[in-house]
C-alpha cells in the first residue's frame, strides 16, 4: 500500500461533506470535506505502487476542465481506473456543490 498526499489550488469554496464509492466495492471511494482554506489536500492510500505521477496528472486534468473546491478529500484506492477515480471525484464535488 502507497500513501501519497497531494496539494493543489483551490478556487471555489463549497459547504458539507460527501462520499462516493465503496472499498468493498473492489475499486475506490472518496470522502470529500470542504472548508473555507484555499487549497485542496488529498491523501490517498492505494494498492497500486509508484502512482504518484498518475494522481497528479488526474487532479490537474480536473483542473483545467474546471474550478478545484476548498477542502479535504480521502480517497482509498483498490486498482481503479482512470476513468473510475475521475467519476467518483467528480461525484463527491457535485454532491457537496447540489447540498
Amino acid at each position: 500500500m502507497q500513501q501519497i498526499s497531494l496539494y493543489f489550488p483551490a478556487s471555489r469554496r463549497l459547504n458539507g461533506r460527501a462520499l462516493a464509492g465503496v472499498v468493498g466495492s473492489g475499486d475506490m471511494e472518496v470522502l470529500f470535506v470542504a472548508n473555507g482554506s484555499d487549497t485542496l489536500n488529498v491523501e490517498i492510500v492505494t494498492s497500486v505502487d509508484n502512482s504518484n505521477k498518475r494522481w497528479t496528472a488526474l487532479f490537474e486534468r480536473l483542473g483545467t476542465f474546471g474550478d478545484l473546491p476548498a477542502g479535504q478529500m480521502t480517497i482509498h484506492d483498490f486498482g481503479a481506473t482512470p476513468g473510475v477515480a475521475r467519476i467518483r471525484i467528480e461525484q463527491v464535488f457535485e454532491e457537496v456543490a447540489d447540498a
